[in-house]
């Protein structure tokens, strides 16, 4: 399912996107499976991730919190980097294990545009 959603700077809710290395988590409904987690990378670049683990199926414990400048999975604890999206303590089993999701971001004036 595309999306595409208009994050505006100027309202308080987005503050911290005014700060290089502040995330965000978008929750609202549409936005990706479990929202996303939106993060200013640099003077006018902004990252987004989705907010559901990449480790496995959505379920009640696979939206991730906000850990500084990383996510942190509920179900394992596995934890991501919101500046480069790279999984950070991936266990050395060798099975297969995936980087966070990456969505577009576009800025616009006070908008930041995420979509997919």
């Amino acid at each position: 399912m595309n999306f595409r959603y208009e994050i505006n700077l100027n309202l308080p809710l987005y503050s911290d996107l005014n700060t290089i290395g502040n995330p965000v988590y978008i929750g609202n409904n549409g936005v990706g499976t479990r929202g996303a987690f939106v993060i200013k990378s640099g003077l006018d670049s902004f990252y987004a991730f989705e907010a559901s683990c990449p480790n496995h199926a959505p379920n009640n414990c696979s939206t991730m919190s906000i850990d500084g400048q990383n996510v942190v999975c509920d179900c394992e604890g596995y934890t991501y980097n919101l500046l480069s999206g790279q999984f950070l303590d991936r266990p050395n089993d060798g099975k297969r294990y995936y980087d966070l999701l990456f969505y577009n971001t576009t800025r616009s004036g006070n908008l930041v545009i995420i979509s997919n």
